[in-house]
């Protein structure tokens, strides 16, 4: 109740100072140092008990191996929430079938963390790395700490960094920053008291974090033969936290009325299929008898394919959720070996080869080393369009690259796996993705969040790091101002701050006709960027070593 009362008059008194006034990047700033403990969480906090998509009653799962801890017992009985143990062990992300469970809820982690805000009330896989950039660049280093060993706690007890700590989530993991989480911690020199401290927490984290690799080399994920990796869960069928089937009536809709662009994921069926129908509709639907989800998912007459909610749990891992980027409504995600997610994996082999090195693993670090060649020369081969200057998502099943530009074909840059030719060729790409207000993610209007004319976070900042890692700084600061402009002037218009926007009109303005349509308010990553954005805006362009080309955190 306490967190909720400050949170209420914070956005009062900001919403009370910015309406009526002028841009201002001081009054953001002050915001943002103010907002961390509105999106704080701890397990002793009963409003972290929270679940914005439950009606029931709170459960907390702890793993099955974990003495119950006195913290976690006193808050279950201070909050009427029920401690359970998960029935097993959890080794790899899919060992534990949260469908089995008898209720859904909130994965037991031992630190404060700090959530999206909003309805988004847990700890969330990717956003995590930004938050945390964000709260190293506030001076909060405890808190970055205790996310990342939060983090590596997932990938102890429950398989891998998963999407978010709700049972639901025990299918999949999400974009994987958590090498990038590591050695920003290592080298904010704050972190630690001293060096011996910091080489312990790397020798306790280096394995943790080379199990939580595993989760992208295992059979599912490997998309084809190309050497690379694609996105997908371990469930079937509609997602657990969908509460109705709203959302997928929704597809079949658009997908009547665009029969043309069904990529095959329209299945005829009955509303209300018999017992041999509905064993039918298993393997080429979902089960019907298992979820009410998938009983409701239909309409005049047609169902959605299994391969389409395999691309749709896909999509959710990938973390755009929802483009059309890879097909519509995303369905086909998991036939792409998509660059942002090869890029973020070249990264994490390389972070592995420097902690191996710095530990003295000469052996890791040559593997590590050998990973990422092999990884860089199937981006080059499979991924870059030499032709059009980019880095283009493959779609191993039709064995062809897409002719759909993204916004993640800068990961390269934050990744350093680009050459310099490479890097220039995608400097002059700019324009297919700059508006007034920053980068888009896309090039095309679908109506989606995760497409044009909405710009996020996360994504500004991984390509304008990029760009300034490889030199070109005058086009990283000006995208750093028009971006970190656009949230100025939106919070001048109505005290907050979102999780997305729209950088066509340089603002919060986002009306999205397919799928999810809030813009949260919170936001826990775009306050981490913004930060980050603002020291590489106060900074003097600094020369670059030979070499590697530098990876900005």
């Amino acid at each position: 109740m306490k967190i909720r009362l400050c949170l209420v008059l914070l956005l009062f008194t900001a919403t009370s100072m910015a309406a009526t006034g002028a841009a201002d990047p001081a009054k953001t700033l002050a915001y943002i140092h103010r907002a961390w403990p509105t999106l704080t969480r701890s397990i002793d906090d009963c409003s972290a008990l929270r679940d914005g998509r439950a009606t029931t009653r709170p459960v907390v799962w702890l793993p099955h191996e974990l003495p119950l801890p006195a913290q976690l017992e006193r808050a279950g009985k201070a909050c009427g929430v029920d401690v359970r143990r998960l029935p097993r062990a959890i080794r790899q992300i899919g060992d534990v079938d949260a469908t089995k469970l008898p209720a859904q809820g909130l994965l037991y982690l031992p630190h404060p963390y700090v959530v999206p805000g909003g309805f988004f009330n847990e700890m969330y896989g990717w956003d995590s790395y930004f938050i945390e950039l964000g709260l190293l660049a506030d001076h909060r280093e405890a808190l970055a700490r205790d996310m990342v060993d939060n983090a590596l706690f997932e990938v102890a007890h429950y398989g891998g960094v998963l999407n978010a700590n709700r049972s639901y989530f025990l299918s999949r993991s999400q974009p994987p920053f958590l090498t990038a989480m590591i050695a920003a911690l290592l080298d904010d020199p704050a972190s630690f008291r001293n060096d011996d401290a910091r080489h312990a927490w790397l020798a306790r984290a280096y394995p943790l974090a080379v199990r939580n690799h595993d989760v992208w080399t295992r059979p599912e994920h490997r998309a084809g033969d190309t050497g690379l990796a694609r996105y997908f869960d371990y469930g079937h069928g509609p997602v657990l936290e969908m509460r109705d089937a709203g959302y997928y009536q929704g597809v079949i809709r658009w997908l009547l009325a665009h029969r043309d662009e069904d990529p095959g994921d329209l299945v005829r069926a009955p509303q209300h299929p018999g017992a041999t129908e509905a064993a039918r509709l298993k393997a080429t639907s979902c089960d019907v008898a298992a979820s009410k989800v998938c009983a409701d998912a239909w309409l005049g007459g047609y169902r959605l394919a299994a391969d389409y909610y395999l691309g749709d749990r896909a999509m959710r891992e990938s973390g755009f959720d929802v483009n059309f980027h890879f097909g519509p409504f995303a369905g086909s995600t998991h036939h792409y070996a998509p660059v942002g997610l090869n890029s973020l994996l070249y990264r994490y082999e390389r972070d592995l080869h420097d902690f191996a090195a710095a530990l003295g693993k000469r052996d890791d670090a040559a593997r590590w080393a050998q990973a990422a060649a092999a990884r860089k020369a199937a981006i080059d081969r499979y991924l870059w369009q030499p032709a059009k200057g980019l880095y283009m998502d493959y779609d191993f099943v039709a064995r062809k690259p897409s002719d759909d530009p993204y916004l993640t074909t800068f990961y390269p840059l934050w990744a350093g796996a680009a050459s310099a030719a490479q890097a220039r060729a995608l400097q002059g790409r700019l324009p297919l993705f700059e508006r007034r207000g920053g980068l888009a993610m896309s090039t095309h209007v679908t109506g989606a969040q995760w497409d044009a004319p909405y710009g996020w976070a996360p994504t500004n900042w991984l390509a304008i790091a990029g760009l300034d890692a490889y030199g070109f700084h005058a086009d990283a600061r000006r995208l750093a101002g028009k971006f970190t402009g656009t949230v100025d002037r939106s919070f001048a218009g109505d005290g907050t701050i979102r999780e997305k926007y729209n950088v066509a009109l340089g603002n919060a303005d986002v009306r999205i006709t397919a799928g999810y349509t809030q813009n949260v308010v919170g936001f826990g990553w775009t306050n981490g960027v913004y930060l980050k954005l603002h020291q590489l805006l106060d900074r003097a362009a600094a020369p670059r070593a030979a070499g590697r080309p530098a990876t900005a955190h």
